[in-house]
């Protein structure tokens, strides 16, 4: 598999003289998902914002549904279109949150069919640290023409996820304390789906970055990923299960992403809990 992932100076060097690469500014962290203030006091030259809760993502769905459903389809071409994508383009995202909005839409856009979409290992921050330059103010693009068709990226419902976690592996992306089912800050049961395995994002991350594909095929081995076993991730709400599956495609895995992940699953009181590790 070709690497999703850019640095700054190859981002550089794509959008020299490019009109077809398209900059996605995902603004996000859990505890401020709404980062329109942070994109508007200085972003990459050209890139436009894109809120995660509202555009990558269905609110306004039963919470038994997840906290992050899937879009459907068509409101998410009006937004892939109202952000300037047209056919063809390469779609690159960025954040200043350890990549995890950017993540989220790398997966997504894939997901929909958009073949070319990368991240920027790092965001901003690694941009500005390469002494590149930013700007201020809103970006307003001319209207895209792309056309979506969901399903290019594998998924999982909640009986797929949980026959997954006994025939495969199944990934549970989320801190150590909540997989344990020590603390549930966000949803209303603690602990994980029976058989998953914890592999917290930190634990592949250096400083924001994800670790080289050598580091990577180590962390992932070590819960049993290796050729020939079906791996799936979850997380809390389907974010960081996409930072998962990005951290699995610089590998060579194609991970199913479950979208409804522990949000989902919590609140639905007939599922199983598992606590511990």
């Amino acid at each position: 598999m070709t690497s999703a992932l850019v640095t700054p100076r190859q981002l550089r060097g794509m959008l020299e003289g490019s009109s077809t690469v398209r900059l996605l500014d995902v603004r996000w962290r859990l505890d401020s998902p709404h980062g329109r203030a942070e994109y508007e006091r200085e972003h990459l030259p050209g890139a436009v914002y894109v809120d995660l809760d509202t555009d990558l993502a269905a609110l306004g769905k039963p919470a038994t549904e997840g906290r992050h459903p899937l879009p459907d389809i068509a409101a998410l071409q009006e937004t892939a279109r109202r952000l300037g994508i047209c056919y063809g383009d390469t779609v690159i995202a960025y954040d200043a949150w350890n990549n995890m909005g950017a993540a989220r839409a790398w997966w997504l856009l894939g997901w929909a069919g958009i073949r070319d979409v990368r991240v920027v290992n790092g965001g901003i921050a690694a941009w500005q640290a390469a002494g590149l330059p930013v700007e201020s103010g809103d970006v307003v693009p001319a209207r895209g023409d792309v056309d979506l068709m969901p399903g290019s990226r594998p998924t999982l419902t909640m009986d797929e996820a949980a026959a997954l976690a006994d025939d495969g592996v199944l990934t549970d992306s989320r801190a150590e304390e909540r997989f344990r089912g020590e603390t549930e800050p966000l949803d209303p049961r603690a602990g994980h789906i029976p058989g998953a395995a914890n592999v917290p994002a930190a634990s592949y991350l250096r400083d924001g970055i994800f670790a080289d594909a050598d580091e990577l095929a180590h962390v992932f081995r070590e819960i049993g990923v290796e050729p020939g076993v079906e791996v799936g991730t979850y997380c809390g709400s389907g974010v960081t299960a996409a930072h998962t599956a990005l951290a699995l495609h610089e590998i060579g895995v194609t991970a199913s992403l479950f979208p409804g992940s522990w949000s989902q699953w919590s609140n639905h009181s007939d599922r199983p809990v598992a606590t511990g590790r």
